[in-house]
Parts: C-alpha cells; structure tokens; sequence
C-alpha cells in the first residue's frame, strides 16, 4: 500500500469513528483533508446555525475539538499504533462569528515535535502533544482558536 492509499485509507477509519457518534452525526462532520501536518474538518452552517444566523458556539468548539482529536490519532495510526486519544485540557476563544461553513483545522504547535511524541508513544505507551486548531475568519484572522493538549493511551 502507497502512503497516499494508507492516507486516504486512515482518512476514511477517521470518517466511520465520526458517524458512528451521533452529536457529530447530526453536525454533519466530514473529513476534509491532510496535507502540510494541518488536518482539515468541515461541517455545514445549515447543520450547526444558532438563532442568530451564524455557527452555534458549541458546534464551533465541538468541530475544533475533533480536528485535533482526529489530527493525533491520524499521526498515530500513520505510524502504526492503535490508541485512544483524549482531549486532556483546552482553552478556546471565539473572536469573531461565522457566517459561513465550518472549516476546523488542526495543526500541531510550533514548538511540538511529532517525532518525540511518536517515540514517547511507543516507549511508554501513553503520550501527549499541544495542538491549535481554528476556524478561519476574514482574511488571515481566526474567527475561533482552540489551544489543546491531547493525551494518547496504548489499547490494551
């Protein structure tokens, strides 16, 4: 199997583990992409519209949330491991509303290296990794930021 096949093919386990949840179900969460250590989710504004006519807080959280979720059980399942991923702490802020479709994109801190995470995994069978995920605004402002720590466990 090519990496690109093992890429589309982990992309499309990610999508399955999403529709079997079925809050993320019904926000209609597809997996957009990966590409440049960024993993792309989008989800409709029809599906995730508040009164006023723009993206639900708790959808927005939510759609940042699984980004990262599903950029580091990507990574890992892209190195051979089979872990559950959690998310261990976040903090997010919303700057500016979204009118459109949401477009969550997870990407790993600056000063975050994969390959210590993955070493760290495979030594200790747990690990950890700070990542950003946002909602892109107008221009090159963020319209919403989620900075998370993500914590990975061995199954057993």
């Amino acid at each position: 199997m090519s990496a690109t096949d093992s890429l589309s093919a982990q992309l499309s386990a990610l999508q399955h583990v999403l529709d079997t949840m079925p809050p993320v179900a019904a926000m209609q969460i597809r997996v957009h992409d990966y590409r440049d250590g960024v993993l792309h989710i989008r989800a409709p504004l029809a599906a995730n519209v508040n009164d006023k006519g723009n993206a639900f807080g708790g959808s927005l959280a939510s759609a940042l949330t699984l980004s990262g979720w599903a950029l580091v059980t990507l990574r890992l399942r892209l190195a051979g491991f089979d872990a559950d991923v959690y998310v261990a702490d976040s903090h997010l802020r919303y700057l500016a509303p979204v009118y459109g479709d949401l477009d969550a994109q997870a990407q790993a801190d600056a000063e975050t290296d994969w390959d210590s995470f993955l070493a760290t995994f495979a030594q200790r069978g747990k690990a950890r990794i700070s990542l950003t995920a946002r909602q892109p605004g107008e221009g090159d402002k963020a319209a919403a930021e989620l900075s998370g720590r993500f914590v990975a466990f061995a199954r057993r």
